[in-house]
């Protein structure tokens, strides 16, 4: 069975207007921790944890990869 493949592009702090509710984004190259957008407000995230389901707020700014 083939496993899913996850691209990640490079989020400069001049790409934080397109990250849109749905997308997945990481901290790190490796793409882990990963979290989903629930919500934009301030140049801030309101993200869940793909791994726990734990919902946090963080600034976009932390965040330098997302999934395509």
């Amino acid at each position: 069975m083939p496993s899913a493949r996850v691209d990640w592009e490079f989020l400069g702090p001049q790409d934080c207007a397109d990250v849109k509710i749905g997308d997945v984004i990481c901290a790190d190259a490796g793409g882990l921790p990963a979290y989903r957008v629930l919500g934009l407000a301030d140049g801030r995230a309101i993200l869940r944890s793909l791994e726990t389901a734990a919902e946090r707020l963080a600034p976009l700014t932390a965040f330098h990869w997302k999934a395509v």
